[in-house]
């Protein structure tokens, strides 16, 4: 008798234990009146945790390509912002001279300094030897200088185009190809002009403000289009007369020097171009204009309104 009590009391004892293992494993009740499942909010916290990183990311990802503070597009904003240089320099340098009719630097105000010149260089860009040449004499002398350039070379040689605005030089505009646009119709004057403009833009970031025919020939078809492109429209008033020399002229230099002394005066537009005995003759050049109390004018300081 006391063994079969022992047994039912050993078998209430055990089915005790296994209901109460099961009622553990059953949800809070609580759950279904408002509380929180412990096991259910983690997986809930996670899983809204996760879906707020990845809004998050996505949030920082729209961000990033907007605020360039990433790795990639900060340098990408450098490269926008050396694109857009020259048109924070233009904004930042006052224009205090104009060009008159004879295509002359002239300053606005009559007490302004009138013994300045305008250099430029054109037909290129050709050479980064050239071009590195003569930016190094005119960086040397603290000196700006307009490189007219012709389209189709700055499609055979963009780099060399983003050598001459990265080293902070102005870019000119010369017409596509180097041709006399006076006689041309007014579609091919158009196309000659705007598409440099085009490529220009397209490669540095920012298009020309000046532009030169090839031949000082761009009749009255060209300087309505220059104009409705917002170009300044100039030829030269002091021609170097450097496209004439021959190659293997040993004293060209001294000759190019010469040349641009002898028509010097006040206001000189002077013409030159990307050739070995201009770059070698350009040191001495500046520095006989300086010693003759002449200053380079900044061609950002140049209004684009001739008057």
């Amino acid at each position: 008798m006391v063994k079969k009590t022992a047994a039912l009391l050993l078998m209430t004892a055990m089915l005790l234990s296994a209901c109460g293992g099961k009622n553990e494993a059953v949800p809070n009740p609580g759950r279904n009146n408002g509380g929180t499942n412990t096991a259910a909010t983690s997986d809930a916290s996670g899983s809204s945790d996760a879906a707020q990183k990845t809004e998050a990311e996505k949030s920082d990802a729209g961000k990033s390509a907007a605020n360039p503070k990433n790795a990639e597009d900060a340098k990408k904003e450098g490269s926008d912002q050396d694109s857009a240089s020259g048109q924070n320099d233009q904004a930042a340098v006052p224009l205090t001279y104009h060009l008159n009719k004879a295509y002359n630097i002239v300053p606005n105000d009559e007490n302004g300094e009138k013994k300045v010149v305008l250099l430029s260089f054109d037909d290129g860009p050709k050479k980064a030897e050239w071009i590195n040449s003569l930016i190094d004499t005119l960086d040397k002398h603290h000196a700006k200088a307009i490189f007219f350039v012709n389209g189709y070379r700055v499609k055979e040689n963009p780099s060399l185009l983003k050598l001459i605005h990265d080293r902070g030089q102005i870019i000119g505009n010369h017409s596509w190809d180097h041709i006399s646009l006076r006689k041309e119709s007014e579609a091919k004057v158009r196309q000659q002009i705007e598409d440099v403009q085009k490529i220009v833009k397209d490669t540095v970031g920012e298009a020309p403000v000046f532009f030169r025919p090839p031949f000082g020939e761009g009749g009255d078809i060209g300087k309505k289009i220059a104009k409705e492109n917002g170009l300044l429209y100039m030829t030269w008033s002091n021609g170097s007369l450097d496209w004439t020399m021959k190659s293997k002229g040993t004293d060209n230099p001294q000759k190019l020097i010469k040349n641009v002394l002898d028509q010097l005066h006040p206001g000189s537009n002077i013409l030159m171009h990307e050739l070995p005995w201009t770059t070698e003759a350009l040191d001495q050049l500046l520095t006989q204009l300086e010693s003759k109390g002449y200053t380079f004018v900044d061609p950002r300081s140049i209004e684009l309104e001739m008057r």
